[in-house]
Order: structure tokens, then C-alpha cells, then sequence
């Protein structure tokens, strides 16, 4: 059983990181080839990741410090983590399906800065044509992927090893001191309390080179 808990820790952790990687990839690549029609003449611009959906890689860069996370956390912080894992697939494959759903808007900002063209409207009539790439799939499927290892996290979590016993045992061994550390603080406890004998007898006129049975 512990041998199954800590594969599936494994593999989520991996899924996770896999998915996060995935969607970022995505988000440097074209997703959208758009035509648009400015005076006489149509220009052609293709329109990345970062402009159809910009949040993807604050996203999916969330996804890998999570991942991170996952490997140190307790049963309950796995529980939260898992949670907040399908937040972040759902929000990826929100923002490429909304990319998809309608790429003429998704690629509004890059039509303005090149053509001028304002508005949502005037952008929507200038558009003659707008294909999607396989990147804003890819993108939409990592979302779905994250949401399903967040799903994973959160129902196997509580099977999975205690990651902490050791950390524990290091944490208290240090705050109680290391073995031997206390005889050793005794010991230069004792040197103290000799050497202020020692001078409280130099004061008296006490000779120190002789013995309590000479005096």
C-alpha cells in the first residue's frame, strides 16, 4: 500500500508539472492566423498564445511551483492543493476556449497595433478570416489535463506516504540540541564557576599553586 500511495504521488506530481509545461509551451506558440481587410488590401497576422490568452503562462507557471509544494505538503495542505489545482485547469482551458470560441476578439490587440483598427465592431467586419493552429488545442487540452490531476490529487492524497517524519525528526533533534550538547554546556558551566573561585582567592591573598592540605 505505501508502495502504491508513493507511485501515485509520483505520477500526479509529474502529471502536473507535465500539464503546466505543456500549457506554457502553447502559449509561446500561433495560435490564430487572422486576415484582415485594411483599404485595399488584406494583411495577414498571426497571433500568439500570449495575445489570445495572456494568463496562461502566470497559469501554468502556478502549476509548477504547486507541484513543487506538493512533494513537502501534509495530508490536509494536498487536499487544498488539489483543489486549487483544477482552479488553475479550469482557468487555462478557460482562457483558451474563450480564444477559440472567438479568435476575431482574442486577437483584437494585435489587429489594433498593426492595422489601427479600433473597436469591437469595426474589428469583427475587418476580420475576412481567422484559423486556429493545433497550439490553441494544445492549450485547451493542458487546462483539462491540470484539472484532472488537480481531481487526482485531491481524491488519492490521503493514501499517499508522509513526506514530513523525517523532516520532523531533524527539526526536533536540532531544537532540542544535538547528543552531547548538554554535558558539554555543563562542563563549561563548571570551568566558569573554577575561575571565579580561582580569582575570588587571588583577592583574599590565597596562594592557587597550593593544596587545601598544605594550607
Amino acid at each position: 500500500m505505501k508502495r502504491t500511495g508513493r507511485t501515485l504521488k509520483l505520477r500526479l506530481v509529474l502529471l502536473v508539472i507535465a500539464a503546466s509545461g505543456l500549457a506554457l509551451l502553447a502559449w509561446s506558440q500561433v495560435w490564430i492566423d487572422v486576415s484582415v481587410v485594411q483599404g485595399s488590401s488584406t494583411v495577414r497576422l498571426p497571433i500568439s498564445g500570449s495575445t489570445a490568452a495572456g494568463a496562461l503562462s502566470a497559469l501554468a507557471l502556478a502549476g509548477i511551483a504547486l507541484a513543487g509544494a506538493l512533494t513537502i505538503a501534509g495530508p490536509v495542505i494536498r487536499v487544498v492543493l488539489g483543489v486549487l489545482e483544477v482552479l488553475l485547469g479550469f482557468s487555462v482551458s478557460l482562457g483558451a476556449g474563450l480564444a477559440i470560441g472567438n479568435p476575431a476578439a482574442a486577437s483584437a490587440a494585435a489587429i489594433t497595433k498593426a492595422t489601427g483598427i479600433a473597436g469591437n465592431a469595426s474589428i469583427q467586419d475587418g476580420v475576412t478570416a481567422a484559423a486556429l493552429t493545433p497550439w490553441a488545442f494544445t492549450g485547451f487540452a493542458a487546462g483539462v489535463i491540470m484539472a484532472a490531476a488537480g481531481v487526482g490529487i485531491f481524491v488519492t492524497s490521503s493514501r499517499w506516504p508522509g513526506a514530513t517524519s523525517r523532516y520532523q525528526a531533524v527539526r526536533f533533534e536540532a531544537a532540542d540540541g544535538a547528543p552531547g550538547s548538554q554535558p558539554a554546556a555543563s562542563a563549561g558551566a563548571d570551568e566558569r564557576e573554577d575561575a571565579v573561585i580561582t580569582w575570588d582567592g587571588l583577592t583574599r591573598g590565597d596562594d592557587p599553586t597550593t593544596t587545601e592540605g598544605d594550607r
